[in-house]
């Protein structure tokens, strides 16, 4: 066989196989998520995606459910609602707070860290998630004092199929 009709049938095997390969698990199954009164409030960002057994909720802030306000009475209030936020997001993909893996706190000011660990410990009371609080100089929302994102793995439960 000459080089050159070597390496039109090399190519030609190269081309059927990766014509059959198999997509990757997860690839073909992610979904954008949308809880209620939960909409995206800037263009390019989805509040939540599942991707198999996984759901990635983006940064979240204290933002009031079908509002664009971040609610008052200080860090404690925020982190509360912010919570209560990804509740509703990691829900709508059908994970509990229970399956969060891993979340990200980003702090305006690290001497909120004391109110806002204490409404945390609130939401995850048993086996906590892992977790890496950060001080930003400044957050998407000029009120917002807190925002959160995080991460669940969606695990079958006893009398669940």
């Amino acid at each position: 066989m000459t080089p050159s009709r070597l390496l039109l049938a090399t190519s030609a095997l190269w081309l059927t196989a990766c014509a059959h390969t198999p997509t990757r698990h997860g690839l073909g199954d992610r979904q954008v998520l949308s809880p209620p009164g939960l909409a995206p409030l800037v263009p390019a960002y989805s509040v939540a995606i599942r991707s198999g057994d996984q759901v990635f909720v983006s940064g979240m802030t204290g933002i009031a459910p079908g509002t664009q306000d971040i609610v008052a009475g200080g860090v404690a209030a925020q982190t509360r609602q912010t919570l209560e936020n990804i509740r509703a997001a990691v829900q709508a993909g059908g994970a509990t707070m229970a399956d969060v893996d891993e979340c990200t706190v980003f702090l305006k000011d690290m001497a909120d860290y004391a109110a806002m660990n204490a409404v945390y410990i609130e939401f995850f009371r048993v086996d906590p998630p892992a977790r890496a609080t950060l001080a930003v100089t400044a957050l998407p929302r000029p009120a917002a004092l807190v925002e959160i994102k995080c991460s669940a793995r969606i695990r079958r439960r006893a009398g669940t199929p």
